[in-house]
């Protein structure tokens, strides 16, 4: 089943979306499923008021809403909108924006890979590759749409491992 996706097209969302704690906010709303303020609060080390501010403007923007089963009167229980967010990335004034969602990626990568070590056993499956390509525009958009078509095959699937799997097809930086 593909995977829900928001196109953010404009400077304002961008901005909306790109503060850092809403980052984790949607984070982990997408990877754990509907939460309160609070819980939240509690698994990002952040006051619940400060959470509730941040939900309230991905809300306003269309990220979050609130999740279809309210438990409580008392609480709100958030939802993420879509499992993908997709940005034009030649936004004028974006660049400082588009810094923080590469900071937030790279510390997410080098988290997973300090964990392989930890792993006993380690399953095969685990680990990272570089392969050098050269590819025209074309070949690079179709390669792109291939590699998240094989990932949204597996995005169904429920196994007894979570795992993250990071994207990044990057300009080759030669070696000295």
């Amino acid at each position: 089943m593909p995977f829900t996706r928001r196109h953010v097209d404009d400077l304002e969302t961008l901005k909306a979306v790109a503060h850092p704690l809403r980052v984790v906010l949607l984070g982990a709303l997408r990877a754990h499923g509907p939460a309160t303020a609070s819980e939240l609060a509690r698994r990002t080390g952040e006051s619940s008021g400060s959470t509730s501010y941040h939900l309230r403007q991905l809300e306003r923007y269309g990220f979050v809403r609130d999740d279809d089963e309210q438990p409580s009167g008392r609480e709100r229980r958030w939802r993420a909108v879509h499992d993908v967010t997709t940005i034009r990335d030649t936004l004028p004034g974006a660049e400082p924006l588009l810094e923080v969602l590469r900071e937030r990626q790279v510390l997410a990568l080098r988290e997973g890979l300090a964990t392989l070590g930890d792993l006993d056993p380690r399953p095969d499956g685990l680990g990272m590759s570089d392969l050098r390509l050269e590819l025209d525009d074309a070949d690079l958009g179709a390669l792109r749409d291939e590699l998240v078509a094989v990932v949204e095959r597996y995005a169904e699937r429920r196994g007894s491992r979570a795992v993250v799997v990071h994207l990044a097809l990057t300009p080759a930086v030669e070696d000295p």
